[in-house]
């Protein structure tokens, strides 16, 4: 039997939709592939057949938005004059998503931690290659250990838009306006310019 191209395309476009809200809606945990479907206007053994399981669905959603991201950070990135500046375009750039796309912001902040997608791991090789950029034009100190960098302005990133996002499904006012993520972040880039205090000569980190 012949497979219809577009209906094939549009069925995985349904699922992936269908997916998005109801792990926004619900949480991975408590949305099943059945309801799904339904959302969808599918069905469970087409959701197994193109995502093999919700958690296959999960990494797909991960892997296409962080890819679409990806797409447009770097656009930005070729652009900037230096490191900082990058990456300030590329928090500016993921405040204005999160904020835009509210079931977006929820599935990739609270539900992306139980998988881990290509289109995420070329995000974070993308800030490591920014870091090391840094470290030649005087953005990030040479002595800063790059793993570390990155996990810091991810860390505080993701903190800020998660109480974001909760405050506003909440309701509430939000703690942090994207004003104030800007204006911190900015902080945080200049702040990786100065030399790093020394370590301990007990820590681990000293003996490698």
């Amino acid at each position: 039997m012949t497979i219809d191209g577009d209906s094939t395309q549009t069925s995985r476009s349904r699922l992936l939709a269908a997916g998005k809200a109801l792990f926004a809606r619900l949480g991975y945990e408590q949305a099943s592939t059945a309801a799904i479907a339904r959302e969808a206007g599918s069905s469970e053994s087409q959701l197994i057949r193109y995502y093999r399981s919700k958690a296959g669905l999960l990494e797909a959603i991960s892997d296409e938005s962080w890819s679409a991201l990806n797409g447009r950070i770097q656009q930005l990135v070729m652009g900037a004059t230096s490191a900082a500046e990058a990456l300030q375009a590329t928090v500016d750039t993921l405040s204005e998503v999160f904020d835009a796309d509210g079931e977006l912001a929820f599935v990739l902040l609270f539900e992306g931690w139980r998988i881990r997608s290509k289109g995420f791991a070329d995000f974070e090789t993308m800030l490591r290659i920014l870091v090391q950029r840094g470290k030649k034009d005087g953005g990030v100190h040479p002595d800063l250990p790059e793993s570390a960098v990155v996990f810091a302005l991810l860390g505080a990133t993701e903190r800020m838009a998660r109480e974001r996002l909760q405050a506003v499904r909440a309701g509430q006012e939000p703690p942090v306006s994207e004003g104030d993520v800007r204006v911190v972040f900015k902080a945080l880039l200049s702040g990786l310019s100065g030399a790093p205090a020394s370590r301990r000569p007990d820590t681990p980190a000293s003996r490698r």
